[in-house]
């Protein structure tokens, strides 16, 4: 997996969108290719909440992340 802390938010957010598609897919893939990418995309969004923060837009939160 890329580093997430080398990406710009942009990058990030477009990686993230992109995984997101493919696991909304109807791409057959296996139990553990989904959870790579459910884990990958969920380090994503984790740094796109950080990017956000640090940049002063508050308390963005979601519990389920």
């Amino acid at each position: 997996m890329e580093k997430v802390n080398k990406l710009t938010y942009d990058e990030a957010i477009q990686k993230a969108e992109t995984i997101i598609a493919q696991l909304e897919s109807a791409e057959a893939i296996s139990m553990d290719e989904y959870k790579r990418l459910a884990t990958e995309v969920t380090a994503l969004l984790k740094y796109c909440r950080a990017e956000l923060q640090g940049q002063g837009f508050g308390n963005v939160t979601d519990s389920s992340l």
